[in-house]
């Protein structure tokens, strides 16, 4: 529960914080970087 928890919170943050479907985007690009560094 906690981890979808924290999904949620981290998605709803990141969809917030851009107006556009560009910049939708351009955020998902950004967290599918991060997690493909954290599991290298």
């Amino acid at each position: 529960m906690f981890k979808f928890l924290t999904l949620f919170l981290i998605l709803g943050a990141t969809l917030s914080g851009c107006n556009t479907t560009r910049g939708v985007g351009e955020d998902i690009q950004t967290v599918g970087k991060g997690i493909e560094r954290a599991t290298e």
